[in-house]
């Protein structure tokens, strides 16, 4: 992807904690808030009917680094790349800031699944070629 995924929210109150900045739980609900919006823009979801199939793409690792606090009604960017898509697998880097000055950096793979009629279990499989394509578009 040669431009990043750009979308803003922000801080609601109840993200705060007793200092008033943000609480760090919370960046990993935003990370999901803009993977989800650009997936959206991209035609796709975390979780969608594909062909004949159910496709999920749970995470299977996340982290984030945290270098400024953020308050109460402060609007937080979010840049996302992808970073790297694999076989079964895409990881997405997130660039948070605040008015100009970054204030996180955070990381997530999830993995491609498809939702086994009748059982409900994940199975991992290969990303489809179509989607594979528009996550790199």
């Amino acid at each position: 992807m040669s431009e990043p995924f750009r979308v803003s929210r922000r801080v609601d109150f109840c993200d705060t904690d007793m200092a008033g900045i943000i609480h760090f739980s919370n960046y990993f609900r935003y990370m999901e808030f803009a993977e989800v919006a650009f997936l959206r823009s991209r035609g796709l979801s975390v979780s969608m009917g594909w062909g004949q199939e159910k496709l999920g793409f749970p995470r299977v690792a996340a982290s984030c680094d945290f270098l400024r606090p953020v308050r109460f009604d402060d609007v937080v960017d979010i840049e996302v790349r992808v970073e790297r898509v694999g076989d079964k697998s895409v990881t997405y880097t997130f660039d948070f800031w605040h008015e100009g000055k970054p204030v996180a950096k955070g990381r997530v793979t999830a993995v491609c699944c498809r939702v086994r009629p009748g059982v409900h279990e994940l199975e991992s499989t290969e990303i489809p070629q179509e989607i594979r394509q528009r996550l790199l578009d």
